[in-house]
C-alpha cells in the first residue's frame, strides 16, 4: 500500500474527539476527521463496537483522514456499551442500536460543518448496520458502502448455514463476550470507568445462549435481514467482499434484488477492507469510496455510476495452502447480475464420476458415513485475515467422503456464481446433514477446495419449519454452494466431495448417519462464464494515510494445529491467534491472545467439544486491567450445553467474576 502523509492530502484535515448525545441521556464516544476549511461537506459514519481509541485506531487513522482530505468528513462512533460510550451492549443489531444510528446521523446532519447529507460505511458489523439503517430511510442518509456483510442474518451469517449450526457461532460469541468484558479508558471517561466496566461485565449476557435459542429462521433473525424487503432500501449501495470471506454471497443477491444504483466488487480477499486486502492483490478502495460518496452525496459527475455492475477477481488455479500472499487471476466485468455472460451447465453425477452434459448412467445408491475428523482441514467458515486459516489439501478429507470427479478437462472452464447440487438422498436417521465441497484437482492429485455448501436435511424445504427425515425414504434436495469465480485449466479435474459431517466448521448431527446418494438422478450445475466475455480494467493501487505509529512490544503468534491421539482416539484442532502486545503513542499498551480448541473422540457424537479462551490486558503507567473470558460448548443427542466464565482484574485483584451454565434443547440441528 502507498501511504500518504496527512500534509500531502488535497485538503488539510483536523481531527477531534467528542461525544454525541442521545435522547435518553446516553452519550457515544466519537472521533471526527473533517476538512479544516469552513465549507460544509458530507459526513460518512462508521458505527461499530470495536473501540476507536485502541482496537481500530490504526485502521481508522488510515482511511477516515483520507476521506476528509478529499472533502468527505469521516466519523467513527463506538456503539452504546462499547469503547468509551455509555451503556451496555446486549446483542447484535438490536432495534436500539439502529435507533441510535438514526440519532447520530441526524446530529451529524445538523452540524455547521456538514452539508446536511450523510452516508454510512463499514466492514462486517458496520456493513450490516449500514444496510439495516438504509432500510429505515433516515432523512439525511444518501448512500452506503457495505463490506463483508449480509442481507440475511439466518441463512448467510456466522451463526447458521443451510440450517447447520456453524462452529463460528461459538467462536464469534466468545469474541463478543471478550469485547463486552473490556473496560472503557480512564483517559476517555474519567473516574467512572470502573463502574461502567462492572455494568458491562454483569450486563451483556451470554450471546451464544441467545443465538442457540433460535435454531430455525424466526422473527429474531428476520429482524435486520434486509432480504425481507429489498424495496425498503431506496439509496445507492456499494457492496464489496472477498472469496476468502464468509459474506461474498450477499453481493450477488444485493445486485439482483435492489432497485437502486448499485455496484458489486468481490476480490480474492479475506474478511478485510479491499485496500488492506489479503490475499492480494489489494486495490485502491479508498479512491472508490471517495468517488462513490462524491457522486451520491455531493453530486459530482465522476462516472462511478457507469460501467460494469459487478467486478470480480477470476481466480487462477493454485496449489492447496492455508495462506496465500497473493492469488493469481484477473478482474472480469459483468454488466448485471444475473449476468448474460454466465450459463448454467448441468452435469450428471454417475458412479464415481461427474459426467458430461447430457450423459446418462445407472441409478445406483452410493453411501457415505463420514468420520468426525472430516473437516479438520476445512479452515475457518470465514477467513478473518489471520492465516493460516484457509482450507488445506482435501485428499485426506476426501478419504471420509463420497467423491465424484470429471475426466481431465480438455478445455479450460471458468465459473462465476454458485454451483448447485440436486441430489436424491436417503438417510438412516431423522436428523442428518450433507457437506458438499468442490475442488480443483491438479495432475498428481493435490486438491484445492474452491467452494463448499452445507445443508441440514431437516431444512430441505424450509428454514422456518424444518421436518425430520423418515429413515429409508428418498428425498430430492438442493445444496447451493457459496458463489465463486474460478478458472480450471486443461488437464485438471473438477471434484465434488460429499460428507455427513464437517467438524469443526459445522456442529455435527446428534448421531452418526449413513447417507445414500442415487446416481443418475443427481446432478451438479456449474455457472459457466463465457471465456470471451470482457475483462475489467485494473483498479488504482491501494493507498491510505500513513497509519498511527504503534510499537510491537511483544511479538504475536499464529498457530493452526491438528492433533490426533491414537490411544484415546481424540482428534483436536487448536487455533491460536495471539496479536502480541502493542504500545500506542499515548503510552497505552494492549495485549491480546485467543485460543480455540475443537475436539471429538472417534465417532462419538456426544464427545464433540468447542472451547474458546481470550485474555486482553490494558496498561498505561500504573493503570492495568485484564479481562479473561472462556466459553465451552458441548452436546448430546438432545441438548446443547454452554459454560462461560468472565473475570475482570484490576492489577492482580479480581474485581468481578461471572459464571454462567445453561442447556438448550436441539431443534432438529
Amino acid at each position: 500500500m502507498r501511504t500518504i502523509d496527512p500534509e500531502d492530502l488535497p485538503l488539510p484535515v483536523k481531527c477531534e474527539d467528542t461525544r454525541i448525545p442521545l435522547a435518553d441521556g446516553t452519550t457515544l464516544a466519537t472521533r471526527i476527521w473533517r476538512p479544516e476549511s469552513a465549507d460544509a461537506v458530507p459526513a460518512v459514519l462508521e458505527f461499530i463496537p470495536y473501540r476507536l481509541r485502541d482496537m481500530t485506531a490504526v485502521r481508522d487513522s488510515m482511511h477516515h483522514p483520507y476521506l476528509a482530505g478529499h472533502g468527505i468528513a469521516g466519523v467513527r462512533v463506538d456503539l452504546r456499551g462499547s469503547g468509551d460510550s455509555d451503556g451496555v451492549l446486549a446483542d447484535e443489531y438490536l432495534a436500539k442500536e439502529l435507533d441510535d444510528a438514526e440519532e447520530v446521523l441526524a446530529w451529524l446532519a445538523e452540524q455547521p460543518w456538514c452539508s446536511g447529507r450523510t452516508g454510512m460505511m463499514g466492514i462486517s458489523w458496520g456493513g450490516f448496520n449500514a444496510l439495516q439503517v438504509a432500510a429505515r430511510r433516515p432523512e439525511s442518509l444518501g448512500a452506503i458502502a457495505t463490506v463483508c456483510s449480509t442481507d440475511d442474518r439466518y441463512s448467510d451469517d456466522v451463526h447458521y448455514m443451510g440450517g447447520c449450526l456453524l462452529g463460528d457461532n461459538l467462536s464469534w460469541a466468545s469474541v463478543m463476550q471478550s469485547n463486552n468484558a473490556l473496560p472503557p479508558d480512564p483517559d476517555g471517561v474519567g473516574d467512572k470507568w470502573e463502574d461502567m466496566w462492572l455494568q458491562r461485565l454483569q450486563g451483556s449476557g451470554l450471546w451464544a445462549e441467545k443465538w442457540l435459542r433460535h435454531q430455525r429462521r424466526d422473527d429474531y433473525w428476520r429482524h435486520g435481514s434486509v432480504c425481507e424487503d429489498y424495496d425498503a432500501i431506496q439509496i445507492p449501495v456499494l457492496a464489496a467482499s472477498g472469496w476468502a470471506d464468509g459474506y461474498s454471497n450477499a453481493v450477488f443477491r444485493l445486485l439482483e434484488h435492489l432497485d437502486v444504483p448499485r455496484r458489486g466488487l468481490i476480490g480474492p480477499w479475506s474478511h478485510t477492507y479491499p485496500h488492506l486486502g489479503q490475499p492480494g492483490p489489494a486495490i485502491g478502495f479508498l479512491q472508490e469510496l471517495v468517488r462513490w460518496f462524491g457522486r451520491w452525496l455531493a453530486d459530482e459527475e465522476n462516472g462511478v455510476d457507469e460501467g460494469c455492475s459487478l467486478c470480480t477477481w477470476m481466480q487462477d488455479t493454485v496449489p492447496p495452502s492455508t495462506a496465500y500472499e497473493d492469488r493469481p487471476g484477473r478482474w472480469v466485468a459483468d454488466p448485471s447480475w444475473p449476468s448474460p455472460h454466465v450459463t448454467p451447465e448441468e452435469r450428471p453425477l454417475l458412479p464415481g464420476r461427474i459426467g458430461e452434459p447430457g450423459d446418462t448412467g445407472p441409478e445406483v445408491e452410493q453411501t457415505v458415513s463420514s468420520p468426525l475428523s472430516v473437516g479438520q482441514f476445512g479452515g475457518k467458515w470465514c477467513s478473518y485475515n489471520a492465516p493460516p486459516d484457509l482450507p488445506y489439501d482435501q485428499r485426506e478429507e476426501d478419504g471420509g467422503s463420497l467423491v465424484f470427479e470429471t475426466e481431465q478437462l480438455r478445455a479450460p472452464v471458468e465459473i462465476l456464481g454458485a454451483p448447485v447440487l440436486d441430489l436424491e438422498v436417503t438417510a438412516d436417521a431423522p436428523v442428518a446433514m450433507v457437506a458438499a465441497r468442490l475442488s480443483d484437482v491438479a495432475p498428481g492429485g493435490p486438491a484445492t477446495r474452491v467452494t463448499y455448501g452445507l445443508l441440514n436435511l431437516t431444512h430441505r424445504d424450509s428454514h422456518a419449519e424444518p421436518a425430520p427425515l423418515e429413515p429409508g425414504k428418498r428425498y430430492r434436495v438442493r445444496v447451493e454452494l457459496n458463489g465463486v469465480a474460478q478458472y480450471f485449466p486443461p488437464g485438471h479435474r473438477i471434484r465434488i466431495s460429499l460428507s455427513t459431517s464437517y467438524w469443526p466448521l459445522a456442529w455435527p448431527p446428534p448421531e452418526p448417519v449413513q447417507l445414500a446418494v442415487t446416481t443418475g438422478r443427481s446432478s451438479l450445475t456449474l455457472p459457466v462464464r463465457d471465456p470471451e466475455a470482457p475483462d475489467a480494467g485494473a483498479f488504482e493501487p491501494a493507498e491510505g494515510v500513513t497509519p498511527l505509529p504503534v510499537e510491537q512490544v511483544r511479538p504475536g503468534e499464529q498457530r493452526w494445529e491438528v492433533r490426533r491421539d491414537l490411544v484415546d482416539y481424540v482428534s483436536e484442532l487448536l487455533v491460536v491467534k495471539d496479536l502480541g502486545r502493542k504500545r500506542f503513542p499515548d503510552g497505552l499498551e494492549v495485549d491480546q491472545r485467543v485460543e480455540e480448541r475443537y475436539s471429538a473422540r472417534g465417532d462419538d457424537h456426544d464427545s464433540v467439544r468447542g472451547e474458546v479462551e481470550s485474555t486482553v490486558t490494558f496498561r498505561r503507567g500504573d493503570h492495568e486491567t485484564r479481562s479473561v473470558t472462556r466459553t465451552v460448548q458441548t452436546s448430546d443427542a438432545k441438548n446443547f450445553y454452554l459454560h462461560a466464565t468472565v473475570d475482570g482484574y484490576r492489577g492482580e485483584t479480581r474485581i468481578a467474576s461471572v459464571d454462567r451454565t445453561t442447556s438448550l434443547p436441539r431443534d432438529l440441528v
